[in-house]
């Protein structure tokens, strides 16, 4: 079976293998008090533009973002979320597991827009019953999106200054940041990423670490007891280090970027591969996850040999399915898929 469901089926790129064994013996403190977290978090700050950023390494990003979320919402308060968010619609309820709503805004082509996001306010504040409802504290994005759309930068523009006149904090899940960083139909460097949000985290799982995430909080004053709620969220490592260790390769010589080019490069050729062979596709995607329209019957002959996601049924016949380019995508592995395709339209 050639798996594409998902851009975290591999285990991790082979320099952190490499330094996780030369460090193996190693003795050093834990939760993160290691020279390895500190040296990582120092090239975090340096990639970012963010010299006197708070730099935290969490296990995951589910983590991550109940940690972030709750952390910066009173109990009366709810975050504001495209409606096809992930925390919407992909964590099993985590944050109202912690006790906050998620209050979903209808997207566009997947994304959150600044207009929307100011109607859905007003609606609140106008209200004069509004101590009744919900108040949105804060407000979630994810770059790219659940549908692998991109936020440019007058869009995330717009966003922040809805955000900055309401008081809302805005926070980034960056998941799959460096595949949106490495798409050719993006305008946004990491700096300017990181100067127009509140807080962010920089995703390693999907993107060559065998696991972890890097949150970073531009102003370490937002939350200034960051570290114990990380740890009562679930978040810290005892082994703190090796999150570290893995981060500090990511961001040496700049292999974090590099190698998400290989994800961007072997999906185009999967998107390529569908709409070639006449498939429309769901979503116009220009990162690492494309979402062909197939057949169910089609689909379940390639369901024999290759993995995807199932994402939603489009008529009694068709289903929309996401295939993922990750950093460790074959160049066999496509070209075995193109054939099958190929072969199905003979």
């Amino acid at each position: 079976m050639i798996r594409f469901d998902c851009d975290y089926l591999e285990g991790a790129h082979p320099s952190i293998l490499q330094r996780l064994q030369e460090t193996n013996l190693d003795q050093t403190l834990g939760y993160g008090t290691d020279p390895y977290c500190a040296a990582a978090a120092d090239k975090i700050r340096a990639a970012c533009g963010l010299p006197g950023a708070g730099v935290h390494f969490m296990v995951g990003g589910t983590q991550t973002n109940t940690t972030v979320i709750y952390s910066l919402l009173r109990p009366w308060e709810g975050v504001f979320s495209v409606d096809t968010g992930h925390i919407n619609c992909h964590e099993s309820g985590a944050i109202e597991g912690t006790g906050h709503k998620v209050l979903a805004i209808p997207g566009e082509n997947g994304k959150l827009t600044a207009r929307r996001l100011e109607e859905a306010y007003r609606v609140w504040d106008d209200d004069t019953f509004h101590e009744h409802i919900v108040k949105p504290g804060m407000v979630y994005l994810s770059q790219p999106t659940e549908t692998g759309s991109l936020y440019h930068r007058a869009e995330l523009e717009a966003i922040y200054a809805v955000c900055q006149k309401y008081h809302l904090p805005l926070y980034i899940d960056g998941a799959r940041l460096a595949y949106a960083l490495a798409a050719e139909d993006n305008d946004l460097t990491l700096p300017e990423l990181a100067h127009l949000c509140d807080v962010f985290y920089i995703g390693g799982t999907k993107v060559g670490a065998l696991f972890g995430e890097a949150l970073v909080i531009p102003e370490p004053a937002l939350i200034p007891d960051i570290r114990p709620l990380i740890k009562q969220r679930g978040g810290l490592l005892a082994k703190g280090r090796l999150l570290g260790i893995q981060f500090d390769t990511l961001f040496t010589d700049d292999l974090y970027f590099k190698i998400a080019r290989n994800a961007i490069d072997k999906a185009f050729q999967i998107r390529d591969i569908f709409v070639s062979n006449g498939y429309p596709l769901l979503f116009d995607s220009p990162t690492n996850q494309q979402y062909p329209i197939i057949p169910d019957d089609e689909l379940a002959i390639l369901g024999k040999e290759f993995g995807y996601e199932y994402w939603t049924r489009v008529d009694a016949t068709h289903s929309g399915v996401r295939f993922c380019g990750s950093w460790a995508t074959t160049q066999e592995n496509v070209d075995a898929l193109r054939a099958a395709v190929n072969a199905l339209k003979k």
